[in-house]
Formats: structure tokens, sequence, C-alpha cells
């Protein structure tokens, strides 16, 4: 059995509305999308198209806040604003059916002063999400991409997600942050798989489709599936070529690994 993939709707189909990236998921052969910020559109719109395409949601994040930041869950002193974005992001949802939410901490350079803030709202946000059925997860980014975020490593994610204690507090494993910042995949596969709710693929080092690159995917996809991970398969990149479609032949070929 083929892992199923999930079409990144914050990237792909970029040039569209929402509803038409869910759309041209559908129809470009994915089974589930996710995307970064819907918040734009009302959710009853976006659960709408949901169900006339027949695909899940099964991810979102919350909203990054004012200008300048990248989430506010780690940020001192603005706890009272980054529980109202989770809150958002837990009602979206829960009133679109996705899965999971993902919080995001902010920019904090690392500090270890911040841990307890983000801790804390990672308390509440799994205690929220648990109501109804949600995961709230966290992801580790680098710092070239985003610099000055909390946490970039697999282990610190980890640690987090130790400390928080929650059943439903789990990781976003996003191949293209991990090789950058760590490198020694296959090991992080099989130290940390049981903590991993969703998985993200693109190439390294242009976040292009993932048939490129630094990473070996149909190897590595192997090695997850060894290692047990059942979920799904996020295609967050950035096309090469002039269309999603044009870039597409990849999808095929993992299918088969």
């Amino acid at each position: 059995m083929s892992f199923k993939y999930s079409a990144n709707v914050g990237f792909l189909w970029d040039h569209l509305p929402l509803p038409e990236r869910i759309e041209a998921a559908a129809n470009a052969g994915f089974d589930a999308v996710e995307c970064h910020f819907p918040y734009e559109f009302p959710a009853t719109d976006i659960s709408a198209v949901l169900q006339r395409s027949g695909l899940p949601m099964v991810g979102l994040n919350t909203a990054l806040g004012p200008a300048g930041a990248f989430g506010l869950a780690a940020i001192s002193g603005q706890d009272t604003q980054a529980r109202v974005l989770i809150d958002q992001a837990i009602e979206y949802a829960k009133e679109i059916d996705a899965t999971n939410v993902n919080v995001v901490a902010g920019l904090t350079a690392g500090s270890a002063s911040n841990e307890t803030t983000y801790i804390d709202n990672l308390h509440y946000a799994c205690e929220q999400a648990a109501a109804c059925g949600k995961v709230i997860m966290i992801e580790p980014l680098n710092p070239r991409a985003v610099p000055d975020y909390h946490f970039s490593t697999v282990e610190q994610a980890v640690n987090i997600i130790k400390q928080v204690g929650a059943p439903n507090m789990k990781l976003m494993f996003d191949f293209f942050h991990a090789q950058i910042v760590e490198g020694d995949l296959e090991t992080l596969i099989n130290q940390y798989v049981e903590h991993f709710v969703h998985v993200q693929i693109s190439a390294v080092h242009d976040r292009g489709e993932p048939d490129e690159g630094e990473i070996n995917y149909p190897y590595m996809l192997g090695v997850l599936k060894k290692a047990g991970y059942q979920g799904y398969i996020g295609a967050e990149y950035k096309p090469r070529g002039d269309s999603v479609e044009v870039g597409l032949s990849w999808l095929k070929q993992f299918r088969h690994v």
C-alpha cells in the first residue's frame, strides 16, 4: 500500500483563490489538501468546496499575527492574542473538519525564557482541541527559511511535546527543514516517528518538486513505511515550471514506491 498525498495549497496554485486551489488539487489526483492561512474565506465556503471535491483538509496553521510577526504562541506578554489565534484556528478546523492545527511559535531567536510561554499556550491549545477531536502539532523551521524562529530541530520539538505531555500533541516532520538543519534523516525518522502526525516533502535546496535535489525520496518513503508511519505525505513545494501540472510526474512515480 502506498502513502496518500496531500497538496499544500498554500504553495501550489498560489495564483488562484483558495476554493479554486482545492478544486485544482482534486483534478490533479491528490488525496487531500492542507493549507497555511485560510481565514480570508468563510469556513462555510471552504467546507462546501471540500465536500464537492471529495478531499479532506488535513491541516492548517494558526495565523501569524501582526505585520512582522511569525506567530505569537511563544512570545512573552502576548498570551491573550496568541490564544485568540489558537481559538480561531481550532474553530475553523472544526467547521471544515480539518484534522490538525499547527501552532506557530514566533520569532524568539531560540530564547529559553520564551519556552514556558510556548508550553503554556500549547497546553491551552491541546485542551481546546481535545474537546473537538483535533490534534495540535508543531514544526521546527530551518533558520535560513525563517531566521530567529523559536526552534529548528526535531529534538527541540520532541522535548516541547514531552513537556506538554498531551496525547493530542504531535510533530509535523518536514524533510526540507530537517535536511537543512540536521541531515541524517533515516536516524531522525527511526528515533522519533512515534511523534509524527504529518510529513511534508520538497526538494533541497530549491524547495521545488521532490524528484530532484539532495533527498532520495523513494528511499526515504520506504524508511517511513518501515518505521510505521501511516499518515499523509504533504506536498509543500514551490513548482519550478510554469504550472503545477507540468511538474507532477513525481506523484505517479511516488505512488508506486
